[in-house]
């Protein structure tokens, strides 16, 4: 990430363009804006917010995909449980903010695409919903999915256990004047009997729609003819997806980087859908799927007759992605980043233009007080992360100042030093003066370890308040030692600061990619 973004030569050969570059974004644009118009899939964008009852803004947006020279900003995500984490939200509005920028630099329509992963199959990693307490200890909703381990995200329909998640959530959730409002819109998303899919779309439309950002369902059956025939060209290539992936990974970890994807030999770059996601590979016979051999005519005779019943894997999606779209550039998370490096020469092999790739926007959400201890301490944000206590205990260490430890003890041995002398003169004068400067002296000593006292006792208290502090800050920005955008949800954020929440970041997240920003709402 950090040298795609601020050393781009290094990367040049894996990738379209660099996003810095005022020139690549030209030559994207005016590229997408040569395509001739794709009404079809304007026409399904359309039928999609409709059936879901999308924002205005959004089935204006999606209309507007539909006139000459249009041009779009696309990025992607799982359908995670009530919104998924922070990052979901920030890549989404992220492409929001492209768009509007290309828009306005290259006087072009620009539409926001949310594409959803809907026939991913990793049930797992989408089933719960991670968040704070109001202690700020993490937590995870869990809903329990009643499908056979390979089943498509776009084949789950939510029961009645929807309700018993969205209860745990409220119970979870720090009460705020926001809750009922957002739980509210959450509970009308994630109603019983509806897709988990079509839930997920549902909630971003919420969210992100009155942005105009068009979510586009990606297991739409009238989407899957416009693509047919790359399905059969993959087939017709017999692997040569794979291979050029694994060529191009091999060539990055040359070049010393890593190989994000490591494609299976002989793998065609298609699932086979029916109850579960079945993979794709060449054999002599024709193509293994799943469990049994099928023909090479045979298949392709589907494919032509049934697309639907196709899904590109993770190397033939983006491609999938940007025959439907005109792509001028691809929001991106790191690990998206890293494999789409090996697919450009997939790209030239298919004909379809690779897009810019634009790294989303890596981001921290903290309250005030957190951004003035770091500050009042000279903490760096990461010194966060650690789970040990290295940099706490450092920080303790410097509470009374050793400046202050040598004065005391320097007013020890002043006043004993000073006492002594004087005990010993006073008795020329007057005998009996010894015993009250005995008694002065233990007065004077007293009164020093009072202070002594006092300055332990100030140091314990800034001890217990640094201790809090430090603790508070590192559960707000890595809970778990995680960063927060990977593992506290969206909800978490609406229920904290409102439905406001999402203007807030529209309005202040920086276009800035390969760094990391700690914002505060």
């Amino acid at each position: 990430m950090r040298d795609y973004s601020h050393a781009f030569d290094r990367l040049a050969p894996f990738y379209a363009g660099s996003p810095a570059a005022p020139e690549a974004w030209a030559e994207a644009v005016e590229r997408c804006r040569r395509r001739p118009p794709r009404p079809a899939i304007a026409d399904v964008l359309a039928a999609q917010l409709a059936a879901r009852a999308a924002p205005a803004a959004a089935q204006a947006a999606a209309r507007r995909l539909a006139e000459p020279g249009a041009v779009a900003v696309v990025t992607g995500q799982q359908a995670g449980l009530f919104g998924g984490p922070l990052y979901t939200l920030l890549k989404a509005l992220t492409g929001i903010r492209l768009a509007e920028r290309l828009a306005r630099e290259h006087d072009a329509t620009v539409v926001p695409i949310f594409w959803v992963d809907a026939e991913d199959h990793d049930l797992d990693e989408i089933r719960a919903c991670p968040l704070l307490d109001d202690n700020l200890d993490p937590h995870a909703i869990s809903l329990d999915l009643d499908s056979p381990r390979g089943t498509a995200a776009a084949a789950v329909r939510l029961a009645a256990n929807v309700r018993d998640a969205t209860a745990a959530l409220r119970e979870l959730l720090p009460p705020t004047e926001f809750t009922d409002e957002v739980l509210g819109g959450l509970d009308a998303a994630y109603a019983e009997g509806t897709r988990l899919v079509e839930a997920f779309a549902r909630w971003l439309d919420r969210l992100a729609g009155p942005a105009g950002l068009v979510v586009f369902d990606a297991s739409d059956p009238a989407a899957k003819p416009l693509v047919r025939s790359l399905f059969t060209d993959e087939l017709r290539a017999s692997g040569e997806t794979a291979r050029q992936a694994a060529a191009a990974g091999a060539a990055l970890v040359a070049a010393g980087y890593h190989a994000q994807v490591e494609p299976q030999p002989e793998g065609v770059a298609l699932f086979r859908l029916g109850e579960t996601r079945q993979a794709i590979r060449v054999a002599p016979e024709g193509f293994a799927v799943g469990g049994r051999v099928v023909g090479a005519d045979e298949l392709l005779r589907e494919v032509d007759a049934h697309p639907a019943r196709f899904s590109p894997n993770v190397l033939l999606r983006p491609l999938v992605q940007d025959a439907l779209f005109p792509t001028a550039a691809y929001v991106s998370g790191p690990n998206e980043l890293a494999y789409l490096g090996q697919l450009r020469g997939v790209y030239d092999r298919f004909g379809i233009p690779m897009p810019i790739i634009f790294p989303r926007t890596s981001a921290t959400i903290v309250d005030r007080a957190t951004v003035r201890f770091l500050e009042r301490y000279g903490l760096d944000f990461a010194n966060l992360r650690p789970r040990d206590d290295a940099v706490l205990n450092r920080l303790l260490a410097a509470l009374i100042p050793a400046e202050l430890e040598t004065a005391l003890a320097g007013a020890d041995a002043a006043v004993d030093e000073r006492l002594a002398a004087v005990s010993a003169a006073a008795p020329l004068l007057d005998p009996t003066l010894s015993g009250v400067v005995a008694s002065t002296r233990k007065r004077m000593q007293r009164d020093l370890a009072t202070l002594r006292g006092k300055v332990v006792q100030a140091a314990k208290r800034r001890d217990e308040t640094l201790r809090r502090q430090f603790r508070r800050a590192r559960a707000q920005a890595f809970p778990n030692g995680e960063p927060q955008e990977r593992s506290v949800g969206t909800i978490y954020f609406l229920n904290r600061y409102g439905p406001a929440f999402v203007d807030r970041l529209l309005a202040d997240l920086p276009l800035d990619p390969g760094r990391h920003w700690l914002l505060t709402i």
